[in-house]
């Protein structure tokens, strides 16, 4: 096959389907983790419905003492405000992407960086005080064993995915500010990088719901 009958043929899908292929690839492996951490939290609600033993109660693991007085679930709340905001900056930064604002668009885009990597590091903080308390993958002294792996393991997958967010936005942001998406007036990667941002944001509000309220 000659190489213009190729280029035809992907010019072709790509006008039958009328969206870029980027965008596309981005919604297909959305679509896959969608499926990834739809079945790691299935299972935690199985694990947590079967097992025997008392199932530690959030308000006493994940509260801090501050001053003597206990303040259950604040850290876990400044955490989620923080990337529920990262994701008004996200979409602040495509709408100026699109009105070929740059320089805006890539200061709310590394912006959004900066909040993701406020949360990663909070949920470090997170992790050391459990483990200081003698929570581990394998063990729990709160309650039931589960509850250290299925905690370590879905939280530690989300974070991995908002830590490469991190990366990958504030690789996009330079690009952008640096111009090289300018010559071509092509900014929906931009778009397609707030595309996984939201669909982060939106998994933390699964794992919010059923990790620290249920």
């Amino acid at each position: 096959m000659r190489e213009s009958s190729i280029v035809a043929d992907w010019s072709a899908d790509k006008a039958a389907f009328r969206v870029p292929w980027g965008k596309a690839m981005m919604w297909i492996f959305l679509l896959s983790d969608t499926f990834i951490f739809g079945s790691f939290l299935t299972g935690y609600m199985t694990v947590r419905i079967s097992t025997t033993a008392a199932w530690p109660n959030p308000s006493d693991v994940f509260s801090l003492v501050i001053n003597g007085t206990k303040l259950p679930l604040i850290l876990i709340a400044i955490m989620t405000f923080i990337l529920i905001s990262s994701s008004g900056t996200m979409a602040m930064a495509v709408n100026y992407a699109y009105r070929r604002e740059r320089k805006t668009a890539a200061r709310l885009m590394l912006a959004t960086a900066a909040f993701g990597a406020m949360f990663v590091s909070m949920q470090a903080f997170e992790w050391s005080k459990l483990i200081a308390e003698g929570v581990r993958p394998w063990s729990n002294p709160m309650g039931a064993a589960q509850f250290g792996s299925c905690f370590f393991m879905i939280t530690g997958f989300h974070g991995l995915h908002v830590t490469a967010g991190v990366i990958y936005l504030s690789v996009i942001a330079r690009r952008v500010l640096r111009g090289d998406y300018e010559a071509r007036g092509n900014y929906d990667i931009v778009e397609i990088a707030g595309l996984y941002w939201h669909f982060v944001d939106l998994v933390w509000v699964f794992i919010f719901a059923l990790f620290y309220l249920w």
